[in-house]
């Protein structure tokens, strides 16, 4: 029962269920920045180039006796292909994503300088002043 009573703790803790949420909101965030670098950008930078479809951009390997030109085609028949075209997008893809992470940090930094500091408290009296306006009060009785 000990360590069932410890799994429960764990996974119930603030720590194991802040990564869980993490962990989701990120595959979730993963597929929006996908969309984004595959619907929306890459486009862009393939209307720019050239009509290039960078997915189908590589370089055939292997022998390939039946003329195949898909990308798709050629891993199905286990014909060796460096597809440097999917290589790219994904690097595209990761720097968008660290890009927009690095933005939201410096803006979480940003806006947690910005808050108001809490006022301190005056220093507590020293004992020896303490004394000296004890006896002060003293004399002029």
């Amino acid at each position: 029962m000990g360590m069932v009573q410890e799994f429960k703790e764990f996974a119930v803790k603030g720590n194991a269920m802040d990564l869980a949420v993490g962990v989701i909101i990120g595959g979730a965030f993963g597929k929006i920045v996908d969309s984004i670098v595959g619907d929306l950008i890459m486009p862009l930078i393939s209307r720019v180039v050239g009509k290039l479809d960078f997915s189908n951009l590589f370089v055939i390997l292997g022998d390939n006796p039946n003329n195949l030109i898909a990308l798709a085609d050629l891993k199905k028949a286990g014909i060796p292909v460096f597809a440097y075209g999917s290589f790219l997008t994904i690097v595209v893809n990761f720097i968008i994503l660290a890009f927009i992470i690095f933005m939201m940090v410096k803006q979480l930094n940003r806006l947690r300088s910005e808050e108001p500091a809490a006022p301190e408290e005056a220093p507590a009296t020293p004992e020896d002043v303490l004394l000296l306006r004890e006896i002060r009060d003293s004399l002029k009785k």
